[in-house]
């Protein structure tokens, strides 16, 4: 046993030893039991040794004293830290950290300042126009509402289509389509109702699509209460309509001036309660709003913001250069200065220099604007503002719809051009096209659109083979598609005599009884004849339908960059064909698109563009038994009504070329990188 504790006894007093020697610490670990004992027993301390029992070597000691361990404390590394081989990795590491992390940064604020502005929303996809009596009736009275609209909205994503105008619903006498409001905060019944706008804006934004709207900010209905307080003269509502003293000799009026009506004769209508005229620009149904008082102007604000509150996405603001007239009534001039006054009656008679487009407009215009911005504010919740444009208008005046380059106004005026063609051909296609690019304000969005409420349907106007090539056309262009319901699948004028509005016919969803359209046992129009074989559901299992064709032409669009948001360059056009091509700078794909509007043709495009391959491949045809084969670019022939979307590589596009420098056009430039895979500007 004396051995034994002898031996304990040597043991724990080796820390002590070796800490009076400068050997290894404890260092944190478990302090030794023996050294506490000492601490507290004072009297034992005279028995400690004064060498170590242990034979160690000083100079291993020490060795074993300079190595860092795991667990080491803050003071003991520091020691080691503090060594040049230590301290100088550390500082070279330190700095590479931070190279690195202002590498990074540098190279995230160079690549967003490069990168070109995303597409918004109202610039990424087709538009789909929806005049909501015709799309579909959900209750079997015969009329479109805004359920029907969202039953059918599986149609309108199968299209994909990023965004759905509805023409006008509110609440009205329906006198010239809806477009006099009896009440600007609510829904026509024949609609449905404010909860019904509510479940279809849901569904809607449900799907990922946006809707924007018609507001129609010039007149109200005479049933609506505002003019009903103004023409008995009501506080503040007295000056809310434009009225004038007029005299009145039996059944004959006697009015302020010559101004006439876009409908026809006077624009001045005496009211029986007021004694007084009023003046409207349409019918006598609908009184003009006097612009002219700040608290007006106010009332449209609110009825904006009411909207904008529900989660609507945007709105087109319709006959907006009606909104002021001049103060001082002066007749206004004759066309025909020979004419006798008494027997103006048109509206075509008159120059309207005094009730359209007057000084301070545009003032109005860009406070609706500034109202919207206040929505706008949210990621992603960019509210898109568009305007109507008249096509008696030079180009110079509707293109001020668009503002300056510090003044916004709106996004952009709706494009009547391709609408308002007199004859098809591919000149007048290329002139159409041509003179809204031309005019445009730079870094501006162009739009398109073949058909809309008041006009006769594509295959009306033009003749049906011709409806693939327009929607073709329609989807390959710069800038944004806007499609009239049913023109993606191909659908006429009705042919009846009671059909008072025969571009408005019901959709033709199938084969069915009217057309799918609606259950009861009529609709408000009657039905076209062929809706038995132009409807979506045939179409649907027709391979080479229109509806197929519009379908794979968006996802075409939405696929291939050079469509997408490439240049556009005008290569030739004569009195067939029209022919254009879309490419993107980093990108040796190229689409070509040639366009036959005419008559059989075949175009040597080699012998146009020198530079192009020997052949090209037919990414899409309206034929679609065409597509995937390759074509002789010295002969490329196309039938009546087809339209090829040819594709080839080259490593020298034409808008650099100086021989068709000018008739290229991109909107917001943007170039590709293949190294990075992503868009930069500076080409």
């Amino acid at each position: 046993m004396a051995k034994s504790e002898t031996v304990d006894k040597e043991a724990k007093s080796l820390p002590m030893e070796l800490s009076e020697k400068g050997g290894v610490e404890n260092n944190g670990f478990v302090q030794n039991e023996a050294f506490d004992d000492r601490e507290t027993d004072t009297s034992s301390q005279d028995e400690i040794p004064k060498t170590c029992a242990v034979d160690v070597s000083p100079a291993a000691v020490a060795e074993q004293a300079l190595q860092p361990y795991a667990g080491m404390p803050k003071e003991v590394l520091l020691k080691f830290s503090s060594q040049a081989r230590y301290r100088v990795t550390r500082e070279i590491l330190f700095w590479l950290i931070i190279a690195a992390a202002v590498l990074l940064v540098s190279a995230t604020i160079a690549i967003i300042a490069l990168s070109p502005k995303c597409l918004d929303w109202w610039q990424d996809g087709p538009i789909y126009q929806v005049y909501p009596r015709s799309f579909r009736d959900s209750n079997m009275d015969g009329n479109g509402d805004l359920k029907g609209i969202q039953e059918k909205l599986d149609h309108i994503t199968h299209l994909n289509i990023k965004t759905i105008w509805i023409t006008s619903f509110y609440k009205s006498p329906l006198k010239d389509s809806g477009y006099g409001a009896e009440d600007f905060y609510d829904i026509d019944p024949m609609f449905g109702s404010m909860r019904d706008f509510e479940d279809l804006l849901a569904s809607i934004h449900d799907r990922g699509l946006k809707v924007i709207m018609d507001f129609i900010p010039n007149h109200t209905s005479d049933k609506h209460q505002w003019f009903q307080l103004s023409r008995n003269r009501t506080g503040k509502y007295t000056d809310y309509y434009i009225w004038q003293d007029c005299e009145q000799a039996g059944a004959a009026i006697t009015a302020p001036n010559n101004w006439v009506s876009v409908y026809g004769n006077s624009s001045w209508q005496y009211d029986d309660v007021r004694k007084q005229c009023y003046f409207h620009q349409f019918g006598k149904e609908q009184p003009d709003l006097n612009f002219r008082n700040p608290a007006v102007q106010q009332e449209i604000h609110d009825v904006i913001k009411f909207w904008l509150a529900k989660g609507v996405d945007g709105f087109n603001f319709v006959a907006v250069k009606f909104l002021l007239e001049a103060t001082h009534l002066r007749d206004e001039p004759q066309v025909n200065k020979s004419q006798s006054p008494e027997s103006i009656t048109a509206y075509s008679e008159l120059y309207h220099d005094y009730t359209a487009t007057q000084v301070g407009m545009h003032d109005i215009i860009r406070g609706f604007r500034q109202t919207m911005d206040q929505y706008s504010s949210e990621p992603g919740r960019y509210r898109f503002m568009g305007s109507d444009s008249d096509e008696k208008e030079d180009i110079e005046a509707t293109m001020m719809y668009y503002g300056t380059t510090f003044v916004q106004e709106t996004d952009f005026p709706f494009n009547f051009h391709l609408i308002n063609m007199k004859n098809l051909s591919g000149n007048s296609v290329f002139e159409a096209v041509n003179v809204w690019i031309k005019n445009m304000p730079d870094g501006k969005w162009p739009n398109w659109a073949a058909g809309s409420p008041n006009t006769a349907r594509i295959s009306s106007r033009f003749g049906n083979k011709y409806v693939k090539v327009m929607n073709m056309l329609l989807l390959t262009l710069p800038g944004t598609p806007i499609t009239y319901y049913g023109e993606e699948i191909g659908m006429e004028n009705v042919a009846s005599e009671n059909a008072t509005f025969p571009e408005k016919s019901p959709m033709q969803w199938n084969g069915k009884d009217n057309a799918g359209f609606t259950e009861g046992n009529s609709s408000w129009v009657p039905v076209n004849a062929d809706y038995r074989s132009v409807n979506a559901e045939v179409q649907m299992t027709q391979s080479n339908s229109t509806l197929n064709l519009y379908r794979e032409l968006t996802l075409l669009r939405n696929n291939e960059l050079p469509i997408h948001r490439g240049w556009m360059c005008s290569i030739w056009s004569d009195s067939d064909v029209f022919v254009y091509v879309r490419e993107l700078d980093g990108l040796d794909s190229v689409f070509m698109m040639v366009l036959n509007f005419g008559q059989e043709s075949t175009v040597d495009l080699k012998a146009i563009v020198p530079s192009l391959p020997s052949e090209a491949v037919v990414r899409l045809s309206t034929n679609f038994s065409n597509t995937g084969k390759a074509v002789d670019t010295k002969t490329v022939k196309t039938e009546v009504g087809e339209g090829l979307v040819l594709e080839y590589k080259t490593k020298k596009p034409v808008h650099n070329m100086e021989a068709f420098r000018e008739n290229c056009f991109v909107a917001e430039k943007a170039c590709y990188s293949s190294a990075f895979n992503l868009l930069y500007m500076n080409c």
